[in-house]
């Protein structure tokens, strides 16, 4: 097997086994499985969709910090730390050197794994609340 296959492998392999360790936390939050079966379809369908919303949002955030928006922050966060040390505004360089060096400086990943394992796991969390709400919900009269 190719090492870049494997690699890949490993970093969904990886993706899954996070995303299924935070849908065992929410059945074990909600008490795991009862008796009854519309309880348990809850239970399934609210730890597939925090499961998948938490990865999916934070492949999100991590697509954002690549693009650049957040690099303003650090900027602004060194020019703070460099006006309170002595003689440090003549380190100080401008915004715009200062994205392109950042820019520059970022690797741009190929996988998408944590996009794609969160996307499986909402989409298993939204198939589970339309079978609840097609089978057991109870619309107030």
């Amino acid at each position: 097997m190719k090492e870049e296959t494997k690699s890949l492998l490993i970093k969904y392999g990886l993706c899954f086994s996070v995303a299924s360790l935070i849908t065992l936390v929410v059945f074990w939050t909600k008490g795991f499985f009862t008796d009854r079966l519309d309880v348990n379809i809850q239970i399934l369908a609210d730890g597939f969709t925090v499961s998948g919303l938490m990865l999916t949002l934070f492949a999100g955030l991590l697509f954002v910090s690549r693009e650049g928006a957040l690099i303003g922050i650090g900027y602004v966060m060194r020019s703070v730390v460099l006006t309170f040390v002595p003689l440090g505004r003549m380190k100080h360089e401008r915004y715009a050197d200062y994205r392109a060096r950042k820019l520059g400086d970022m690797k741009q990943p190929k996988d998408h794994c944590m996009l794609f394992t969160g996307l499986v796991f909402l989409l298993v969390g939204i198939i589970f609340t339309v079978i609840w709400n097609v089978k057991f919900y109870n619309a107030p009269v």
